[in-house]
């Protein structure tokens, strides 16, 4: 069995990293999502090329923006707009951004998270 390709960035140079891949021919799969604690998200980018793939692995602050991949895989808008709505975090620079109403109308009084169990505040 082949071991798991996966790499560990940080937020100021996973864009540098997507870039590379896609040079690489790469292609964008999904982003997976997970909160870890309080105060941290864990997001893993999936990519593959000939059926096999590669993984970037991010750990951030929820209350800190995150660099969007959009610009680069258009496609990542639509997991990017869930994961704004499922978690409450950010994503910088979205091509397209719905504003976490991606499932909500704007008349919409709810505005959860359901993806996480420890709610971040919002201003």
């Amino acid at each position: 069995m082949e071991a798991l390709n996966t790499i560990e960035v940080t937020q100021d140079i996973l864009v540098k990293e997507i870039n590379n891949l896609k040079a690489q021919g790469q292609r964008f799969v999904t982003i997976t999502c997970l909160e870890l604690d309080e105060q941290t998200l864990e997001f893993i980018y999936h990519f593959d090329k000939d059926l096999v793939l590669t993984h970037l692995k991010l750990c951030a602050s929820k209350n800190s923006p995150i660099p969007s991949i959009s610009s680069i895989f258009f496609a990542a808008f639509l997991v990017e707009n869930e994961i704004m709505d499922l978690f409450g975090v950010t994503f910088e620079d979205l091509v397209l951004d719905f504003g976490g109403t991606l499932y909500l109308d704007e008349d919409d009084d709810i505005k959860a998270t359901p993806f996480c169990k420890y709610a971040i505040k919002q201003a």
